[in-house]
C-alpha cells in the first residue's frame, strides 16, 4: 500500500465550521467540521470563536486550533471519504478513559 503525505498549504474560513483548505499537491477542498466537532477535544469547536483561531502548523503542515485539536492532513486531505469514520473515532476518544 503507498501512503501519500499531504501538507496544508493556505485556508480560508468558508462559513460556520468550514473551511476552504489547499494542498500542497495543487488540490483543494472545503471542508465541512460540522459533523465531526464531538468529544472532549473537538467540541468545543462548535464556539465558531474557537473554531475561527484555526492556524498552520508550520512543522507539520496541518490545521490547529488553540484548544490542541488537529486532524491529519491526509485526512483532510481525502475527507470526502473519511468524515464518517473521523466523527466514530472522535465519539469514541471521549470513551476512553486516561490514567
Amino acid at each position: 500500500m503507498i501512503y501519500k503525505f499531504y501538507r496544508v498549504v493556505a485556508f480560508e474560513i468558508a462559513g460556520p465550521h468550514k473551511l476552504s483548505v489547499s494542498f500542497d499537491d495543487g488540490s483543494s477542498r472545503v471542508i465541512d467540521f460540522s459533523t465531526v466537532l464531538v468529544g472532549r477535544l473537538y467540541e468545543p469547536l462548535r464556539d465558531l470563536r474557537l473554531f475561527e483561531q484555526v492556524r498552520i502548523d508550520p512543522e507539520v503542515g496541518t490545521l490547529i486550533w488553540p484548544n490542541g485539536a488537529d486532524f491529519n492532513p491526509a485526512m483532510l486531505h481525502d475527507w470526502n471519504s473519511n468524515s464518517a469514520a473521523i466523527a466514530r473515532s472522535a465519539a469514541e476518544m471521549d470513551s476512553v478513559s486516561v490514567s
